[in-house]
């Protein structure tokens, strides 16, 4: 089933990034109808391209009255970009360039500048669940998770549990990242467990058996392949001793799942939590970047354990919002929000919660997490 993305990235040439299946070609050929495609995934044309990059230029010129160029998975030639950045300059306003591709690595290691700010960066999501309407279900995004391709897949729980070993072969092995892949698969396995954690290489070394700077450079292939990221801790104005590590998410709940490991030893509820919060991430950076306004997203956690699962922080936005994966709330589930609010009153205080009602308690707004999603609109 295809959804009326949320996106809209103006006018200008402009580079769209994002993970595998996340809807770049769906919604570009649905924008743009009539723009000329040139697909580095054709073996053909990256071959020819790689051998002479000005070929490019001759293959567009053939198409005058186009006004729109979109070249697919633009890292696999980022040879193509010198000419790229001087067609822009040449055609100015007549043309539009749309580079597309599911990873920036290949290019910031070739040296290459991105078009020194002649194109401005975008990025694709998952869907959010405003986007799905009436189809979004809580309980099926926590487990199949929120990419198109999975979501629009006959067997998406096939798709789904291929889908990270797709991207090793493909982006991992293809691009030479990795010498040992045996290491690298053990590796997506004990980070699995840092989801909606503080990320400790030193920890993730001693439990996959691979040096503590190898843990550092396949994290950096995880962030730069855009399957996980890092959010930062919030320290502005800190009146407190406050944690200096990040926290790890994959960027989606159902990819979670498939990498997690399950066993007798793993409790349900604590996988389910973990899915619930990478879920709730995954929304508020989608929603943040599509709004394009400016706003942070964040996490604060004391050195006593005090702790406010994300902060959103902007010019005309200031919310703290924790994530509960629990029908009732007890007056415990509400220690982190009142430390922050202790410093930092100005801040709106939202909880999350797998219950029906929506309340205020203590200056705390009760959401069920379902319903908050769904607000989550552009």
């Amino acid at each position: 089933m295809k959804y009326q993305r949320l996106i809209n990235f103006g006018k200008g040439s402009f580079f769209l990034f994002g993970p595998r299946g996340t809807g770049k070609s769906t919604w570009l050929h649905d924008t743009f109808p009539d723009a000329l495609y040139i697909d580095l995934l054709r073996e053909d044309i990256k071959t020819r391209l790689e051998a002479q990059p000005e070929r490019l230029a001759e293959m567009i010129d053939a198409h005058p009255d186009t006004s729109t160029i979109v070249i697919d998975e633009v890292q696999r030639v980022s040879s193509l970009l010198p000419v790229v950045h001087r067609l822009i300059e040449r055609d100015g306003s007549a043309r539009r360039y749309i580079l597309t591709g599911s990873s920036a690595r290949k290019l910031k290691r070739s040296g290459v500048d991105l078009l020194a700010g002649r194109a401005v960066v975008h990025y694709c999501h998952p869907l959010l669940a405003a986007e799905m309407g009436g189809d979004f279900k809580l309980e099926d995004a926590l487990v199949r998770g929120m990419i198109p391709l999975v979501i629009s897949s006959e067997d998406w729980r096939q798709t789904l549990a291929t889908y990270m070993a797709i991207y090793v072969r493909e982006e991992v092995q293809y691009e030479g990242l990795v010498r040992n892949l045996p290491a690298f698969a053990r590796f997506l396995e004990a980070i699995s467990f840092s989801h909606g954690s503080l990320y400790s290489a030193t920890d993730i070394s001693r439990d996959c058996g691979v040096s503590r700077t190898m843990v550092d450079a396949y994290l950096s292939i995880l962030v730069d392949l855009l399957v996980a990221a890092r959010l930062p801790p919030f320290t502005r104005r800190a009146k407190r001793r406050l944690v200096g590590h990040d926290k790890f998410y994959f960027f989606d709940a159902g990819v979670f799942r498939a990498v997690r490991p399950k066993g007798p030893l793993d409790l349900p509820a604590e996988i389910d939590g973990a899915a619930l919060e990478g879920l709730v991430f995954q929304q508020l950076r989608t929603w943040i970047d599509y709004r394009a306004t400016g706003d942070t997203l964040s996490f604060w956690r004391t050195h006593t354990g005090q702790e406010v699962d994300f902060v959103i922080y902007g010019e005309d936005r200031f919310d703290a919002i924790e994530v509960k994966n629990a029908a009732r709330l007890s007056p415990k589930d509400f220690s982190g929000l009142r430390a922050f609010a202790a410093d930092y009153p100005e801040a709106r205080r939202i909880l999350l919660y797998r219950g029906t009602e929506r309340h205020l308690r203590n200056d705390v707004l009760c959401i069920p997490v379902e319903e908050f999603l769904r607000t989550l609109t552009i």
